[in-house]
């Protein structure tokens, strides 16, 4: 039996696959640090190394998987909260996917 592909881990899959390709196309781009923390007030603070972009793909990890664990876990039952957790999930995975893309084509 062919198992169901759910939208949101095949959305994740495909967000990583841009996110690994953009990296490797214009890893020779890439200066040694990057701007990432932009809520930090000094121009030093807000500079890190370049593999500390990965932090985006990650959080972006931990905040669908808790959502997906809470609702399943808590909300099983429950259609809306499904369903607003279906649309953070997507708009977590879109905005991380953007951001991390942005920061690498403005550095470079």
């Amino acid at each position: 039996m062919i198992k169901k592909i759910t939208p949101i881990p095949a959305l994740f899959i495909i967000s990583l696959l841009i996110m690994i390709s953009v990296f490797i196309i214009r890893l020779s781009f890439l200066p040694p640090q990057i701007p990432l923390f932009y809520s930090r007030l000094e121009g030093d603070a807000q500079i890190t190394d370049t593999w500390m972009i990965f932090l985006l793909p990650a959080l972006s990890s931990i905040l669908v998987g808790t959502n997906h664990f809470v609702t399943k876990k808590y909300f099983k039952e429950n259609r809306f909260v499904n369903l607003l957790t279906f649309y953070i999930n997507t708009s977590i995975i879109i905005i991380i996917t953007f951001i991390f893309i942005r920061i690498i084509f403005l550095v470079t």
